[in-house]
């Protein structure tokens, strides 16, 4: 079946230039962050304001609970990130609550997206109705979802409020202690994964950002406090889906699939991974979630494009199948590098494929369609909006559009996560985790 979305998506891609999906976005500093102390020597500090150049916008400061960014703009546009001033931080102090809670890190893309995208032009949001129908005001927070998203219940679980975007101008003084998100909808493994979005934070730029964040939190708890935080902190990373959806599968013969058989793409894309999971460790990382490529065949999208009876798409299913085992061995071996249970492989596939194939075990009517969206199963990419179609009960469906959960079913997600045996969770789940760090 010919992917509509694919050829609207391509006609417009075409007429953007290369300056656009090469898109460099510089931190900058934050003219809120405080400071209760200068640190002791040269630690560094924020790169300051930058510019904006002349016919370059820049993206409206929106809240957190209703982003109010752009829905669309001229494509030969450039988005510059919300202006953060470089002078040294003044005001209250920014001090750690007792028994603070323990800071949350998360990485990735739209299954983790809590509203990055709000403040990019680009065609992977989620800040319009009726995304958002049932998070706390009712309104579109940048969230793949319904309401919340898997980061937002693990937060839950730890004793934290969800972690703000990074690109948000709210996070800044005590906010920072929490955490921050820097997941961006439509990024990949590979960087030129989800071209089709024009401007989207790819992995490069989202451990950029973390490098910046440490920066500023530096300056605001002093170097020492800083890298404590960082290192007993939990990061959650969700990568892979979009490799195969967005890049090797986007459309028949794509240059990937062209060049690389679908066995060597998938050892690329662990090998690829490793190179980012060893980043996160070199930035302080020691506690990392790694989540896997998800349902991919079985998700609505490809199930309206690949099966006339909704049947799951049984070459994502293959890819699926080579990725995860590959992905869990590869976890193993970086534990053994560094001589510590530093990652853990969620098998993301796994926790989705209960849901899918018994979806009534689980209280819910149907994981074939979607509960909002248009076409076949509402599989049509991209098109959950207040003229789609929408299921009056989320809570008895399974996926929420095209190809992301609801936020029920990111709870069960999360349950496993938490209490996981290790066919799901290896080498433990996360409640374990908590309780051997409880004394950190």
């Amino acid at each position: 079946m010919a992917n509509i979305w694919v050829i609207l998506v391509l006609c417009l891609a075409v007429g953007v230039s290369a300056t656009l999906d090469k898109a460099i976005f510089e931190p900058k500093g934050h003219h809120d962050d405080k400071v209760i102390f200068k640190p002791k020597g040269n630690h560094g500090s924020p790169k300051g304001h930058h510019r904006a150049p002349s016919g370059t916008h820049v993206a409206p400061k929106g809240s957190h609970d209703s982003p109010k960014g752009n829905h669309g703009a001229p494509h030969h546009v450039t988005h510059v990130a919300p202006k953060r001033a470089g002078s040294t931080p003044k005001g209250p102090s920014v001090r750690p609550k007792q028994k603070q809670a323990r800071p949350f890190f998360v990485f990735g893309d739209s299954l983790v997206d809590n509203g990055n995208n709000n403040f990019l032009i680009t065609g992977a949001r989620a800040d319009m109705p009726p995304y958002g129908i049932d998070s706390p005001d009712h309104s579109p927070t940048g969230r793949f979802s319904n309401g919340l998203n898997i980061p937002d219940v693990i937060s839950e679980y730890i004793g934290s409020e969800p972690t703000l975007p990074y690109l948000s101008p709210e996070l800044t003084g005590q906010k920072l202690l929490v955490g921050a998100n820097f997941a961006s909808a439509g990024v990949g493994i590979l960087n030129d994964t989800g071209f089709q979005f024009i401007n989207v934070l790819r992995m490069p730029l989202q451990l950029e950002y973390f490098k910046e964040y440490q920066q500023r939190l530096s300056l605001a708890i002093g170097e020492e406090q800083a890298k404590q935080l960082v290192n007993r902190s939990l990061v959650l990373i969700s990568l892979g889906g979009n490799d195969f959806v967005n890049n090797y599968y986007l459309y028949p013969g794509s240059a990937r699939s062209q060049l690389t058989s679908l066995s060597d793409y998938v050892t690329y894309l662990i090998a690829e991974y490793r190179k980012i999971l060893e980043k996160l460790y070199d930035l302080g990382s020691r506690r990392v979630i790694v989540m896997g490529s998800g349902p991919l065949g079985c998700a609505p999208a490809e199930r309206m494009q690949h099966s006339l009876t909704g049947d799951c798409a049984a070459d994502l299913q293959a890819a699926a199948a080579l990725f995860e085992p590959q992905l869990t061995q590869m976890v193993q071996d970086l534990n053994a590098k560094y001589h510590a249970d530093v990652f853990v492989a969620a098998n993301t596939k796994l926790m989705h494929h209960d849901m899918i194939t018994d979806p009534k075990a689980f209280g819910f009517v149907t994981s074939t369609t979607a509960c909002c969206g248009q076409g076949p199963f509402n599989g049509m990419p991209g098109l959950c909006s207040l003229t789609s179609n929408l299921c009056p009960n989320r809570d008895e469906y399974v996926f929420w559009d095209a190809f992301h959960p609801t936020e029920r079913a990111c709870r069960i997600i999360v349950q496993q996560i938490m209490n996981g045996a290790p066919e799901y969770m290896k080498p433990m789940n996360l409640s374990l985790i908590m309780s051997l760090d409880s004394n950190m």
